[in-house]
């Protein structure tokens, strides 16, 4: 099967996008909002963000994860808190051996307004910690989404602790490629893939890959769509990061485009 054709120049993206998906809604699953981005970015201001591109929900995490709540305070209808569990950017290393992280994560759960977990950065080094082990199973007993910035080995350790574990696998993985995805998402069906910061792997030059093409074709539930606001210049880049996406969805058919820019995310976090 062939996919259209569109230039790859992403100042013209949007206007050669059909006008229905140009127009349609995104659930990007993958933003963060932390300290210095508050300092940037009023909850007003990333609601505009939002708004002017179109995105009727975003999937938010921070450090501290008290700035997610405060955003999530503010638009409630739009923000899906996840919980972030670094203190500081130094946790992103550390966190698997910090012993009081599970009572943390109990504790903040009681509050009641978060919907997922993570983003958890963690390696094939690091997978039989502890500290791992409690969290997988907080999150199963709660049905709660992990958030995992990880290897495979990361993925299959998850799934040997909880079978059922709804996961979301930041970034496609480490190991970004078609065939090794396809591999993990036979083995476990609670596995979803979030495709942020990929787009020059699945779109080179704007052209949507064969390989990742038929890799949505035959899956087409289990994928979804973020932009990633690791810095602060991704926030100031937003806009631009949006179209790149929407112009490589737009090469997918109407119905797998929908299910990646948006349907699929609504069903993990209804």
């Amino acid at each position: 099967m062939t996919h259209c054709n569109f230039y790859s120049l992403c100042l013209f993206a949007l206007l050669l996008l059909p006008p229905g998906l140009n127009a349609e809604s995104l659930f990007d699953t993958h933003l963060h909002y932390s300290a210095a981005d508050a300092k940037a970015f009023s909850p007003q201001a990333v609601i505009a963000r939002l708004d002017h591109n179109h995105i009727r929900y975003a999937a938010v995490t921070g450090t501290p994860a008290s700035q997610v709540s405060a955003l999530y305070r503010y638009a409630p209808d739009r923000i899906i808190p996840l919980l972030g569990l670094y203190r500081s950017q130094n946790d992103k290393i550390s966190w698997p051996h910090d012993a009081s992280l599970p009572s943390y994560l109990e504790a903040e759960l009681k509050q009641g307004h978060w919907r997922g977990i993570g983003e958890l950065h963690i390696f094939a080094r690091d997978r039989h910690s502890l500290v791992f082990r409690r969290i997988v199973e907080i999150a199963s007993s709660r049905q709660l989404p992990l958030l995992i910035h990880g290897d495979p080995a990361v993925i299959d350790t998850v799934y040997d602790i909880a079978p059922k574990q709804p996961v979301i696998w930041a970034h496609a993985g480490t190991f970004p490629y078609p065939d090794l995805i396809a591999d993990y998402l036979r083995r476990y069906p609670s596995l979803f893939i979030d495709l942020s910061m990929r787009d020059e792997r699945i779109a080179p030059d704007g052209q949507l890959d064969d390989s990742w093409y038929q890799l949505f074709i035959d899956y087409p539930e289990r994928f979804m769509v973020g932009v990633d606001t690791y810095s602060l210049q991704r926030w100031k880049n937003y806009d631009s990061a949006v179209t790149v996406m929407r112009n490589w969805l737009a090469q997918l058919p109407d119905d797998i485009a929908r299910r990646l820019a948006y349907e699929n995310a609504a069903t993990v976090f209804e």
